[in-house]
Protein backbone atom coordinates (compact mmCIF):
# COMPACT_ATOMS: atom_id res chain seq x y z
CA UNK A 1 0.00 0.00 0.00
CA UNK A 2 2.59 2.53 1.02
CA UNK A 3 4.18 1.30 -2.84
CA UNK A 4 1.55 2.07 -4.41
CA UNK A 5 0.33 5.70 -2.73
CA UNK A 6 4.10 7.07 -3.36
CA UNK A 7 3.62 5.75 -6.78
CA UNK A 8 -0.16 7.43 -6.96
CA UNK A 9 1.15 10.59 -5.08
CA UNK A 10 4.48 10.74 -7.73
CA UNK A 11 1.81 10.71 -10.85
CA UNK A 12 -0.38 12.92 -9.65
CA UNK A 13 2.96 15.41 -9.25
CA UNK A 14 3.45 14.55 -12.81
CA UNK A 15 0.45 15.23 -14.15
CA UNK A 16 -0.32 18.73 -12.26
CA UNK A 17 3.85 19.67 -13.73
CA UNK A 18 3.15 18.71 -17.12
CA UNK A 19 -0.46 20.46 -17.38
CA UNK A 20 1.20 23.58 -16.43
CA UNK A 21 3.25 24.17 -19.72
CA UNK A 22 2.30 25.29 -23.29
CA UNK A 23 2.03 22.65 -25.80
CA UNK A 24 4.98 21.86 -28.26
CA UNK A 25 4.90 24.19 -31.10
CA UNK A 26 3.76 22.26 -34.41
CA UNK A 27 6.72 21.39 -36.66
CA UNK A 28 7.69 24.30 -39.32
CA UNK A 29 6.45 23.63 -42.87
CA UNK A 30 7.88 25.50 -45.94
CA UNK A 31 5.87 27.02 -47.75
CA UNK A 32 4.96 26.10 -51.38
CA UNK A 33 6.99 28.98 -53.70
CA UNK A 34 4.05 29.91 -56.41
CA UNK A 35 5.36 27.84 -59.68
CA UNK A 36 6.92 30.86 -62.06
CA UNK A 37 4.67 31.98 -65.14
CA UNK A 38 6.00 31.11 -68.25
CA UNK A 39 7.86 33.16 -70.62
CA UNK A 40 5.59 33.72 -73.91
CA UNK A 41 7.89 32.71 -76.50
CA UNK A 42 8.27 32.90 -80.42
CA UNK A 43 10.16 31.21 -83.23
CA UNK A 44 12.71 33.47 -84.72
CA UNK A 45 14.99 32.32 -88.03
CA UNK A 46 18.41 32.70 -86.37
CA UNK A 47 21.66 31.71 -88.14
CA UNK A 48 22.62 27.97 -87.37
CA UNK A 49 26.64 28.65 -87.99
CA UNK A 50 29.26 31.26 -88.22
CA UNK A 51 28.11 33.34 -92.15
CA UNK A 52 30.92 35.19 -92.88
CA UNK A 53 30.75 38.37 -95.16
CA UNK A 54 30.17 36.96 -98.77
CA UNK A 55 28.78 33.84 -98.71
CA UNK A 56 25.93 32.58 -100.37
CA UNK A 57 23.11 31.11 -97.57
CA UNK A 58 22.38 27.34 -98.09
CA UNK A 59 19.34 25.32 -96.19
CA UNK A 60 21.75 23.88 -93.74
CA UNK A 61 22.56 27.41 -92.82
CA UNK A 62 19.60 28.55 -91.24
CA UNK A 63 17.19 27.10 -88.42
CA UNK A 64 13.82 28.35 -86.25
CA UNK A 65 14.75 28.75 -82.45
CA UNK A 66 12.30 29.75 -79.39
CA UNK A 67 13.33 33.62 -78.50
CA UNK A 68 11.46 35.13 -76.03
CA UNK A 69 8.62 37.31 -76.98
CA UNK A 70 9.56 40.58 -75.35
CA UNK A 71 12.62 40.81 -77.18
CA UNK A 72 11.93 39.91 -80.43
CA UNK A 73 12.78 43.10 -82.27
CA UNK A 74 10.81 44.03 -85.44
CA UNK A 75 13.62 43.42 -87.57
CA UNK A 76 13.63 39.45 -86.30
CA UNK A 77 12.46 37.05 -88.78
CA UNK A 78 9.52 34.89 -87.01
CA UNK A 79 7.73 32.17 -88.04
CA UNK A 80 4.58 33.07 -87.06
CA UNK A 81 4.43 36.40 -89.36
CA UNK A 82 6.64 34.98 -92.28
CA UNK A 83 6.48 31.03 -92.61
CA UNK A 84 8.42 31.07 -95.48
CA UNK A 85 11.19 33.38 -94.09
CA UNK A 86 13.71 30.39 -94.51
CA UNK A 87 12.89 29.33 -97.82
CA UNK A 88 13.32 32.64 -98.82
CA UNK A 89 16.12 33.95 -97.31
CA UNK A 90 18.19 30.57 -99.09
CA UNK A 91 20.45 32.20 -101.86
CA UNK A 92 20.72 35.57 -100.44
CA UNK A 93 24.51 36.25 -100.49
CA UNK A 94 25.56 37.96 -96.70
CA UNK A 95 26.73 41.65 -96.82
CA UNK A 96 27.68 41.46 -92.95
CA UNK A 97 28.90 38.16 -90.73
CA UNK A 98 26.40 36.66 -88.63
CA UNK A 99 27.45 34.64 -85.27
CA UNK A 100 26.12 31.50 -84.54
CA UNK A 101 22.73 31.93 -82.85
CA UNK A 102 22.26 35.29 -84.44
CA UNK A 103 18.90 36.75 -85.80
CA UNK A 104 18.83 36.61 -89.31
CA UNK A 105 18.16 40.32 -90.62
CA UNK A 106 17.13 41.31 -93.90
CA UNK A 107 19.00 44.29 -94.28
CA UNK A 108 22.69 42.11 -93.31
CA UNK A 109 21.73 40.00 -96.73
CA UNK A 110 20.89 41.07 -100.51
CA UNK A 111 19.83 38.72 -103.41
CA UNK A 112 22.18 39.03 -106.03
CA UNK A 113 20.09 37.55 -108.64
CA UNK A 114 23.00 35.63 -110.02
CA UNK A 115 25.80 38.41 -110.00
CA UNK A 116 29.16 38.43 -108.36
CA UNK A 117 29.58 39.53 -104.88
CA UNK A 118 30.79 42.75 -105.23
CA UNK A 119 28.87 44.07 -107.92
CA UNK A 120 25.59 43.17 -105.31
CA UNK A 121 27.13 45.10 -102.36
CA UNK A 122 28.78 48.04 -104.52
CA UNK A 123 26.70 51.29 -103.89
CA UNK A 124 24.74 52.39 -106.62
CA UNK A 125 26.90 55.21 -109.09
CA UNK A 126 30.05 53.52 -107.79
CA UNK A 127 32.21 51.69 -109.62
CA UNK A 128 35.14 48.51 -108.15
CA UNK A 129 38.35 49.42 -109.63
CA UNK A 130 41.35 46.99 -109.10
CA UNK A 131 44.68 48.69 -108.74
CA UNK A 132 48.07 46.27 -109.00
CA UNK A 133 50.10 46.56 -105.61
CA UNK A 134 53.15 44.79 -104.17
CA UNK A 135 52.24 41.34 -102.42
CA UNK A 136 54.60 41.90 -99.28
CA UNK A 137 52.79 45.50 -98.61
CA UNK A 138 56.19 47.66 -99.67
CA UNK A 139 53.14 49.97 -101.03
CA UNK A 140 49.92 49.13 -99.37
CA UNK A 141 50.83 49.96 -95.52
CA UNK A 142 53.43 47.11 -95.10
CA UNK A 143 50.47 44.96 -95.41
CA UNK A 144 48.02 45.96 -93.17
CA UNK A 145 45.08 47.36 -95.28
CA UNK A 146 42.15 45.53 -94.44
CA UNK A 147 39.13 45.58 -96.38
CA UNK A 148 36.51 48.36 -95.49
CA UNK A 149 39.65 50.74 -94.47
CA UNK A 150 40.43 54.24 -95.94
CA UNK A 151 43.15 54.73 -98.04
CA UNK A 152 44.65 57.79 -99.95
CA UNK A 153 45.83 56.69 -103.18
CA UNK A 154 49.35 58.47 -104.65
CA UNK A 155 51.02 58.42 -107.75
CA UNK A 156 55.00 58.30 -108.50
CA UNK A 157 56.00 59.10 -111.62
CA UNK A 158 59.35 60.84 -113.30
CA UNK A 159 58.96 64.17 -113.89
CA UNK A 160 59.90 64.44 -117.60
CA UNK A 161 59.88 68.31 -117.29
CA UNK A 162 63.00 68.33 -115.05
CA UNK A 163 64.26 65.53 -117.77
CA UNK A 164 63.99 67.82 -120.82
CA UNK A 165 65.85 70.79 -118.88
CA UNK A 166 68.70 68.73 -117.78
CA UNK A 167 68.08 67.86 -113.88
CA UNK A 168 68.36 64.40 -114.47
CA UNK A 169 66.16 61.58 -113.32
CA UNK A 170 63.91 63.11 -110.97
CA UNK A 171 60.80 61.33 -109.20
CA UNK A 172 57.63 62.87 -107.80
CA UNK A 173 54.92 61.87 -105.97
CA UNK A 174 51.80 63.47 -105.27
CA UNK A 175 48.47 62.37 -103.97
CA UNK A 176 45.35 61.73 -106.53
CA UNK A 177 42.75 60.08 -104.37
CA UNK A 178 41.93 60.69 -100.78
CA UNK A 179 39.53 58.52 -98.83
CA UNK A 180 38.72 55.72 -100.95
CA UNK A 181 37.18 52.94 -99.21
CA UNK A 182 39.06 49.58 -100.01
CA UNK A 183 36.40 46.69 -100.91
CA UNK A 184 38.82 43.67 -101.54
CA UNK A 185 42.49 42.99 -100.94
CA UNK A 186 43.26 40.10 -103.29
CA UNK A 187 40.63 37.64 -103.11
CA UNK A 188 39.17 38.65 -98.69
CA UNK A 189 36.60 40.42 -98.98
CA UNK A 190 36.47 41.02 -95.38
CA UNK A 191 38.62 41.56 -91.81
CA UNK A 192 40.05 38.25 -90.46
CA UNK A 193 40.49 39.37 -86.80
CA UNK A 194 42.75 41.63 -87.61
CA UNK A 195 45.71 39.30 -89.10
CA UNK A 196 47.08 40.49 -92.42
CA UNK A 197 45.29 40.11 -95.71
CA UNK A 198 47.45 40.60 -98.87
CA UNK A 199 46.93 37.60 -100.07
CA UNK A 200 47.40 38.88 -104.11
CA UNK A 201 48.46 41.32 -106.44
CA UNK A 202 45.50 43.59 -106.27
CA UNK A 203 43.55 45.72 -104.10
CA UNK A 204 40.03 46.85 -105.17
CA UNK A 205 39.11 50.15 -104.38
CA UNK A 206 35.05 51.81 -104.51
CA UNK A 207 35.81 55.07 -106.75
CA UNK A 208 32.88 57.24 -108.76
CA UNK A 209 33.24 57.15 -112.70
CA UNK A 210 35.44 60.25 -112.67
CA UNK A 211 38.04 58.94 -110.16
CA UNK A 212 38.09 55.71 -111.91
CA UNK A 213 38.97 57.14 -115.18
CA UNK A 214 42.02 59.16 -113.08
CA UNK A 215 43.49 56.16 -111.76
CA UNK A 216 43.27 54.04 -114.47
CA UNK A 217 44.94 57.03 -116.57
CA UNK A 218 47.48 57.23 -113.40
CA UNK A 219 48.28 53.25 -113.64
CA UNK A 220 49.62 53.43 -117.08
CA UNK A 221 52.30 56.89 -115.83
CA UNK A 222 53.13 55.46 -112.68
CA UNK A 223 53.35 53.41 -110.08
CA UNK A 224 50.28 53.96 -107.22
CA UNK A 225 50.78 52.73 -103.81
CA UNK A 226 48.48 52.96 -100.64
CA UNK A 227 48.10 55.08 -97.76
CA UNK A 228 46.29 53.84 -94.62
CA UNK A 229 43.81 56.70 -93.20
CA UNK A 230 42.81 57.24 -89.20
CA UNK A 231 39.77 55.64 -88.14
CA UNK A 232 39.54 58.93 -86.58
CA UNK A 233 38.80 60.72 -89.99
CA UNK A 234 37.74 58.38 -91.98
CA UNK A 235 34.37 60.09 -92.66
CA UNK A 236 35.16 63.38 -93.44
CA UNK A 237 34.79 64.94 -96.34
CA UNK A 238 37.39 63.93 -99.11
CA UNK A 239 39.16 67.16 -100.69
CA UNK A 240 39.48 68.19 -104.40
CA UNK A 241 42.10 65.43 -105.93
CA UNK A 242 44.84 66.51 -107.79
CA UNK A 243 43.28 64.60 -110.34
CA UNK A 244 39.96 66.49 -111.62
CA UNK A 245 37.41 64.90 -113.82
CA UNK A 246 37.81 66.05 -117.41
CA UNK A 247 35.24 69.00 -118.16
CA UNK A 248 32.70 68.25 -120.37
CA UNK A 249 33.56 68.31 -123.97
CA UNK A 250 37.20 67.89 -122.91
CA UNK A 251 40.38 65.53 -123.76
CA UNK A 252 42.87 63.64 -121.63
CA UNK A 253 45.87 63.90 -123.30
CA UNK A 254 49.49 62.12 -122.70
CA UNK A 255 52.57 63.67 -123.81
CA UNK A 256 55.88 62.10 -122.23
CA UNK A 257 53.91 60.25 -119.48
CA UNK A 258 51.98 63.96 -118.15
CA UNK A 259 48.29 63.63 -118.37
CA UNK A 260 46.65 66.74 -119.54
CA UNK A 261 43.00 68.37 -120.27
CA UNK A 262 42.90 69.60 -123.10
CA UNK A 263 39.55 71.22 -124.34
CA UNK A 264 37.99 70.05 -127.83
CA UNK A 265 38.24 72.48 -130.47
Amino acid sequence: MLLISVAVVTGAGAFVMMSGREPPPPPQVAPVAAPAPAMETVEVLVAAAELPMGQTVKMPDLRWQSWPKSAAGDGFLQRAAVPSALEDTVGSIVRSPFLSGEPIRREKLIKANGSGFLSAILPSGMRAVAISIDARGSNTAGGFILPNDRVDVLRTSRDEDAARSGGGDVQTAETILTNIRVLAVGQTVQERNGERVVTGDTATLELTPSQAEAITLAQKVGQLSLTLRSLADAGQVAPATAEQPPAEGGLTVVRYGVAKQMPRR
